[in-house]
């Protein structure tokens, strides 16, 4: 297919949806494209991807977002890393924080000095050198920023918000710079004869909608990349078993905490997702072993406040299309896979998706080099996604339930099985350039989920003891003086980004 790009169909809304519309229309600008956007107020979206990861505040600050409306228009709380609670075994709790533990040191990893220092019978604990750690068990939140003269690195953070607010808060941006948004039901899609392109989409009331390009964000069912072109389904349920999930929201807590909480439970886990208005939860479950009324039962048992809601069901199957882009449809968000929100991925795997079509965008037709290249990379993070989610299930001493008893049986991929086995011998953690888990991020989990390494590298043992016990606490003393100068995370939100219901808040009511 060899006709120049002009028009641009996205298929669904929702935050896939929009987070499309807007990128285009505000990297695109001054460029001869139109933007359609279809979607039907008749189809729901899943909307429980309301934590986020770091990369977030880079993709609104690329589309010029002022952070504080953003923050006002979604009821966004401030996020710092991930508690992960009674996953190694009950009663035991860590955390997964944002950003470096520590500064670099002769060229290496700060953790290879603490793997020293814990075995030679040091009890300084890995997270009293890293600022978001300390920052989130204070409940406080304040920045570091790249251009500080202290020795401390930057404090990465991300956010929580209401992901039906952020996809409306990104429609009224995406049509103000030109997106067209078009309401009704797809009923029909209109294929080229000899190439099988896909060249319009037909709508309830009979009108046509053409394109050249197509962005499928229908969700689950993949009405494009699926229902039509037929890319096919890899599944990863031998290693992500679980295949259900209840959400709901509840009354907002007393004080909001910056970071979310994702605690493991009988046959999966509960997240916990602070925001202004509201705390979002949910219970990723196996139906293998709970049916779905005894999940929604457990879910509202455990909840900080009053629901807001009845719990409402999504079922889902983890695993990647074969293919992502194919012919001249690109998936994005949940058409293109699913692996469950453990480490608050969802939305960012909407964002690098974009990322990476807005770096291969074609000019003119479609090259398979290009497709290929395209799918090659979106392959690649699934599975390092993947595999750290296989971790948290498979390394754990539980086995107070058959479906921990059958996490404990799961063989991990072979490339899980290489960086533990590298990490457990050496400390060795190897990140690649276009890695979305860097090395403190896999340090935090292997750690907390009992898999402690046997060595270190060889230039930790450059600083004799003195001066590494100096350095220790040269460090940690610099990382809580700097955080005892944040405020309370709700304080901090109250005096710059609050939203209407929270000022009428005080401190500690709810």
């Amino acid at each position: 297919m060899h006709r120049k790009i002009s028009t641009i169909v996205i298929v669904g809304g929702g935050t896939a949806g929009w987070m499309t519309a807007v990128s285009l229309a505000r990297m695109s600008a001054g460029l001869p494209y139109s933007i359609v956007l279809v979607e039907s107020e008749e189809i729901g979206t899943v909307g429980v991807g309301e934590a986020t990861i770091p990369p977030i505040s880079a993709f609104n600050a690329a589309l010029h977002i002022d952070e504080q409306e953003f923050m006002r228009a979604t009821q966004a709380t401030f996020k710092l890393g991930i508690e992960f609670a009674d996953w190694y075994r009950r009663g035991q709790s860590y955390m997964h924080p944002f950003g470096l533990f520590g500064v670099e040191m002769h060229g290496i990893s700060f953790h290879h000095f603490w793997l020293r220092h814990r075995a030679q019978g040091g009890k300084m604990q890995a997270g009293v050198f890293n600022v978001n750690m300390v920052a989130s068990y204070s409940g406080r939140y304040g920045r570091i920023r790249a251009d500080d003269n202290g020795p401390l690195p930057p404090t990465p953070y991300a956010f929580h918000f209401d992901a039906g607010l952020y996809a409306g808060y990104l429609r009224r941006l995406a049509e103000a710079a030109g997106v067209k948004r078009v309401e009704g039901r797809i009923v029909h899609v209109r294929q080229g004869g000899e190439d099988g392109f896909i060249e319009s989409v037909k709508l309830d009331d009979g009108r046509v909608v053409p394109g050249d390009l197509f962005i499928d964000c229908s969700g689950f069912r993949g009405l494009l990349i699926e229902q039509t072109l037929h890319a096919g389904y890899e599944d990863w349920s031998r290693w992500l078993p679980c295949d259900r999930a209840m959400a709901v929201p509840c009354e907002r807590v007393a004080a909001t905490t910056p970071y979310t909480r994702a605690s493991a439970r009988e046959a999966g886990w509960q997240w916990r997702i602070p925001l202004q208005h509201r705390t979002g939860n949910g219970y990723v479950y196996c139906s293998q072993f709970l049916g779905d009324d005894e999940a929604a039962k457990q879910l509202l048992g455990r909840l900080d406040g009053a629901a807001l809601a009845e719990p409402r069901p999504l079922r889902f199957l983890a695993g990647r299309r074969r293919e992502i882009w194919k012919k001249n449809v690109v998936a994005i968000g949940l058409s293109s896979g699913f692996l469950e929100p453990l480490e608050s991925t969802s939305i960012h795997l909407v964002q690098s998706a974009i990322a990476r079509l807005l770096f291969l965008f074609p000019r003119e037709g479609f090259d398979q080099a290009v497709i290929d290249k395209f799918n090659l990379l979106g392959n690649a993070e699934l599975e390092q996604i993947r595999d750290i989610l296989v971790l948290h299930y498979t390394a754990t001493e539980r086995d107070d339930s058959p479906f921990w008893r059958h996490c404990r049986a799961i063989e991990r991929p072979e490339s899980l099985l290489r960086r533990c086995e590298m990490y457990q011998r050496t400390g060795a953690i190897y990140s690649d350039a276009g890695d979305m888990f860097k090395v403190p991020s896999w340090f935090s989990i292997f750690e907390g989920q009992g898999l402690p390494a046997a060595g270190w590298h060889p230039f930790a043992d450059i600083p004799p003891d003195a001066e590494l016990a100096r350095r220790f606490a040269l460090v940690s003393g610099e990382v809580l003086k700097r955080v005892q100068t944040f405020p309370l995370h709700d304080d901090y939100i109250r005096a710059h980004c609050a939203a209407a219901q929270m000022n009428y808040l005080r401190a500690g009511a709810g």
